[in-house]
């Protein structure tokens, strides 16, 4: 069986992803060591124990996911469900690869690009690079996880979320009049509903997140500015399976993604 060392694997993917020119809320690349050689990786958005359950019932070596562990602002004591979670993967000495802001900003493999390809929404683009036939993606916000463009044949609210739901399999909450224009499209996947004031900054007619929280309903309509909330885990499904057919391609090692939904 073919089979990659856990070393090369990492350097690949933190190379790949870029880790080091994000300052994230979380550590990025292996959490947690297990195995010194990987030949079948089960992918996924979080690093749940019915992930982990399913890694262990499958002879996993490692998992891969989006939300891993030891988020800044946690407790740091080992008890309850964490002690648990990391009590499964050291018996079964499972490597856990997380990617966080990462994977959420890659040009192609990232969370914003593949909604945006699941979405059918049209990246707007700089002025391409020298080498380069494509520019990089037009971002926004102090952070530039934002991306801004546009959906073709949509050209309303109303429009935009009745694409959302069909192609995300579930109804998005949204604010805003259907008819209102929903030409200039930002998006982040998540909880980057913080982020609405710097969409609308920048001239967004809508912002496509996962999350939603109270302001951002009277932030919407006080502004006139389109929300929609299409999920959490429903934005961010997208990129970790991007990433498990690169490592598929780079490897050729086992990787299965593995879809534990959640409504939020």
């Amino acid at each position: 069986m073919t089979s990659v060392s856990t070393r090369e694997l990492c350097a690949w993917l933190d190379t790949t992803l870029k880790v080091t020119s994000f300052k994230d809320y979380c550590p990025n690349g292996l959490q947690v060591e297990g195995l010194e050689r990987v030949s079948h990786i089960i992918a996924g958005v979080t690093a749940s124990q019915a992930l982990i359950d399913i890694a262990i019932e499958r002879g996993a070596d490692a998992l891969l996911v989006h939300h891993g562990w030891f988020w800044r602002g946690d407790d740091p004591r080992i008890r309850g469900t964490q002690r648990t979670r990391l009590a499964s993967l050291l018996a079964a000495n499972i490597n856990l690869l997380a990617y966080h802001l990462p994977l959420d900003a890659h040009p192609t493999l990232g969370n914003n690009a593949q909604l945006a390809s699941r979405l059918g929404l049209v990246v707007a683009r700089q002025e391409p690079i020298a080498g380069d036939s494509v520019g990089p993606p037009r971002t926004a916000g102090s952070s530039n996880l934002i991306w801004l463009g546009a959906m073709p044949g949509a050209a309303t609210l109303g429009e935009v979320a009745a694409q959302v739901a069909l192609r995300l399999g579930r109804e998005p909450l949204v604010v805003g009049a259907p008819e209102q224009p929903a030409e200039t499209i930002a998006w982040c996947t998540g909880a980057a509903q913080g982020m609405f004031s710097e969409a609308i900054d920048v001239g967004a007619d809508l912002f496509i997140t996962g999350e939603v929280s109270e302001p951002t309903v009277h932030l919407a309509r006080e502004s006139g500015v389109g929300f929609i909330g299409a999920g959490h885990h429903a934005t961010e499904r997208y990129g970790v399976q991007a990433l498990a057919q690169a490592i598929q391609q780079q490897f050729g090692i086992k990787v299965d993604f593995i879809d534990i939904d959640n409504p939020v």
